[in-house]
């Protein structure tokens, strides 16, 4: 009996935590994305315990969504709603790898061959 009560609490606790939302304006965050707490993220007071969690993981490096989510033992799916409102909220800046254009001129997949021999180079040296 026991087990079945664990088992809901596990399923239903992600969905409190989150408000029952399963998405937010930017829960697209990449697995790699890397959470920086801002200078005036110090006074957590009023935070729930999951995102005051999340600035302190994150409050001495950066910290990816990735590791967030396995230290705090919560879906990726709601660290990243958590780690989006930290950020609209301005407690947060997170740095993500947005896609290098190169002009070319020629097709997006010479740019990306163009790419994969400049790191192939580096990884060289």
């Amino acid at each position: 009996m026991s087990e079945h009560i664990e088992y809901e609490a596990r399923t239903v606790r992600p969905y409190a935590v989150t408000g029952g939302r399963v998405r937010s304006a930017r829960s697209d965050l990449p697995l790699e994305a890397l959470v920086e707490v801002m200078p005036g993220a110090v006074s957590s007071a009023g935070l729930p315990p999951e995102k005051r969690a999340i600035l302190q993981h994150a409050a001495h490096n950066y910290i990816s969504v990735a590791e967030l989510s396995a230290l705090l033992h919560l879906p990726l799916g709601v660290v990243r709603i958590l780690v989006s409102d930290l950020s609209d909220q301005q407690y947060v800046r997170v740095h993500t790898s947005q896609p290098v254009e190169v002009n070319t001129g020629e097709s997006p997949a010479l740019s990306l061959s163009v790419l994969e021999s400049v790191l192939n180079g580096i990884s060289a040296l």
